[in-house]
C-alpha cells in the first residue's frame, strides 16, 4: 500500500483503471447532466478507492499524502470525465468539515461528498458582501433555551444550491460592539430544513449555477456549528490555501485540456498555429508551475496566505487569454454557434471577479506581500 502513495506509482495505477472503467460522459450537456455525470464518477471512484485516497480515515478517507487527491482531480477534470465546477466543492468543502467539524459529524457527513451521494454548497457571499466577506449580515439568534439557533438572510452567488443536500453558512453572531471578524460563525445546514429558499440565477452564459438563498427563520441545533462562535473569519480564511491549490490544479488541466482541443480545431480550419496560441501555452505553463510549487508547498504543512494571490491573478489572466484567443482564431464560432466554446466564452468573463476580484488579488500582492503600502 505504501508504494501506491508515491505519485507516479498512484497515477499509473489510477490511469490504468480509468482504462478498464469508462465512465464516459452522455451527450447531455446540461447542468443538471452535469451534476449527474459527477456524481457517477464520484460514485465509481470511491467504490474504487481511488476518491478516498488523500483524506485521512478518521473522516471516511484511506490515508496517504494530500497530493494523491490532486492526481485525481487532474486526471478526472483534464479527461472531461466531470466538470471542475462541482468537483471543486468537493475540495474546498471537505477539508473544511474535517477541520472545523465535531469529529462525529465529519465522520457522518465526509463520505457521503466523497462517494457522490450528496452535493453540498458554500453560503458566503451576500448582495451586500462579496469581496468585502466580513461585512455580511445573514445572522444567526439563539433561542431562549440556548441549544439552537435561529438564522435570517440572504446569500448569493450560491453555486449549484439547487442540487445540494448541506450548506456550509457563514451567519453573523455577535453583537453590536463585536468586531466584524470576530462576529462571524460557521453553520453546517441542510438545504431541506423549513425557511430556506433556492432560486436559480441564469447568468449570460446561458446555466443556471448560482443561486439566491433565502433564510426566513431558519432552525440550526447547536451541535451543527462549525468551530466555536466566532470562528467563521478563520474557517473562511483557512479554506482558501485549498480553493487555490487543489480546486486550481484541477482547472489547470480543464484549460490545458481546451487548450489542446483549440489546437485541434485550428488545424482543422486550415490554419497554421501561431504565436497568438504560444501565448497562451506560456500563460499555462506559467500558471501550472506556479500552481506545482502551491501543491507541494501545502503537502508539506507550509501555512498558505497572500502569496496564493499570485495563483488567482495567474489563473484569471490564463483563463481570459485562452477564451479570448478562441474568439480570435476560430471566426464566428462564439458568436453565431451554440457551442462549449461559446458557453466557456461568456464564463471566462467572470475568471477575474469569483473567488476575488483582480482588482483585489492586486491589492492584496502590492500591500502585503511587496509592502508598497495603501497608495
Amino acid at each position: 500500500m505504501s508504494d501506491l502513495f508515491e505519485p507516479a506509482t498512484f497515477r499509473t495505477a489510477l490511469q490504468d483503471w480509468l482504462a478498464e472503467n469508462d465512465l464516459t460522459p452522455p451527450e447531455d450537456h446540461s447542468l443538471q447532466g452535469h451534476m449527474r455525470q459527477f456524481a457517477r464518477v464520484q460514485k465509481a471512484l470511491y467504490e474504487g478507492g481511488w476518491s478516498r485516497y488523500g483524506w485521512p480515515e478518521h473522516a471516511g478517507g484511506l490515508g496517504g499524502p494530500a497530493m494523491l487527491r490532486a492526481i485525481v482531480g487532474e486526471e478526472v477534470v483534464g479527461r472531461r470525465l466531470a466538470e471542475p465546477g462541482p468537483y471543486s466543492m468537493l475540495e474546498v468543502l471537505a477539508p473544511t468539515m474535517i477541520d472545523y467539524a465535531p469529529k462525529e459529524l465529519a465522520a457522518e457527513m465526509v463520505p457521503k461528498l466523497l462517494s457522490g451521494e450528496e452535493q453540498w454548497c458554500q453560503g458566503f457571499s451576500e448582495p451586500g458582501s462579496g469581496s468585502d466577506l466580513a461585512s455580511l449580515t445573514t445572522r444567526a439568534v439563539k433561542d431562549a433555551e440556548g441549544d439552537r439557533y435561529i438564522i435570517n438572510g440572504q446569500k448569493v452567488w450560491t453555486s449549484f444550491a439547487q442540487y445540494s443536500h448541506r450548506c456550509i453558512l457563514l451567519t453573523r453572531t455577535g453583537d453590536a460592539d463585536t468586531p466584524n471578524h470576530q462576529a462571524i460563525t460557521a453553520f453546517f445546514v441542510d438545504v431541506d430544513t423549513p425557511g430556506i429558499t433556492v432560486r436559480p440565477l441564469q447568468t449570460m452564459h446561458d446555466v443556471d449555477e448560482f443561486c439566491e438563498v433565502y433564510f426566513d427563520d431558519v432552525v440550526v441545533d447547536s451541535s451543527r456549528m462549525l468551530g466555536k462562535p466566532g470562528d467563521g473569519w478563520q474557517l473562511a480564511m483557512d479554506l482558501l490555501p485549498y480553493e487555490r491549490s487543489t480546486c486550481f490544479w484541477q482547472r489547470i488541466a480543464y484549460l490545458h485540456s481546451r487548450f489542446d482541443a483549440l489546437i485541434e480545431a485550428v488545424k482543422r480550419q486550415g490554419q497554421v498555429v501561431d504565436s497568438d496560441l504560444g501565448e497562451v501555452y506560456l500563460a499555462l505553463h506559467t500558471l501550472r508551475c506556479r500552481s506545482v510549487a502551491t501543491q507541494h508547498r501545502l503537502a508539506e504543512g507550509h501555512k498558505l496566505g497572500p502569496d496564493t494571490s499570485i495563483d488567482k491573478v495567474l489563473l484569471a489572466n490564463a483563463e481570459q487569454l485562452l477564451y479570448d484567443t478562441a474568439r480570435n482564431l476560430l471566426p464566428g464560432v462564439i458568436e453565431l454557434e451554440d457551442s462549449d466554446w461559446r458557453t466557456e466564452f461568456l464564463y471566462s468573463r467572470a475568471a477575474t471577479i469569483y473567488g476575488g476580484t483582480a482588482e483585489v488579488q492586486r491589492n492584496i500582492i502590492a500591500r502585503r506581500l511587496l509592502d508598497l503600502g495603501k497608495e
